[in-house]
């Protein structure tokens, strides 16, 4: 998938004070960092009073890719954001080092991992990588539709 034009910097503002539905927050390459960015994810998107769909498709997305960022890159911490873009949520993580494959590798049954991009995909109107601003490093995200379950 190609960047988006509208791709915000995770590492431009450390605020963690939403400002009209944007919220980001670093977390230390550990391996707690995927439970609490779904954690604080899902308490934001709670106050934004997000679908609960939408809420469990972001922790989803948000977990896959703290936990990417954690296995395939040296980062000593991760940046995580939430925006919401109209009828869009945008979730997105920047860390340090070379980004992930655009096309997704297909896991044996057998295999424990390697699914965290199709669940990406099938879950994201469109995703994609870009390099951080700051210079080393890529930002990876995804834009989930806001729909209810209905």
């Amino acid at each position: 998938m190609a960047s988006y034009s509208r791709a915000q910097s995770v590492e431009r503002h450390a605020s963690a004070a939403p400002q009209r539905g944007h919220v980001r927050f670093h977390l230390p390459a550990v391996e707690t960092s995927p439970a609490e960015a779904r954690r604080r994810a899902r308490h934001q998107l709670l106050e934004w009073h997000t679908p609960l769909e939408t809420c469990d498709n972001a922790q989803l997305v948000i977990s896959e890719l703290v936990t990417n960022a954690l296995r395939h890159t040296d980062s000593a911490s991760v940046g995580c954001e939430l925006e919401l873009l109209g009828g869009l949520l945008r979730v997105a993580v920047a860390s340090e080092g070379r980004g992930p494959r655009h096309t997704p590798t297909v896991a044996g049954p057998q295999d424990e991992g390697g699914r965290g991009l199709l669940l990406v995909c099938a879950l994201a109107s469109v995703w994609g990588v870009r390099p951080r601003d700051a210079g080393r490093g890529h930002v990876v995200w995804a834009d989930l539709p806001l729909v209810s379950a209905a």
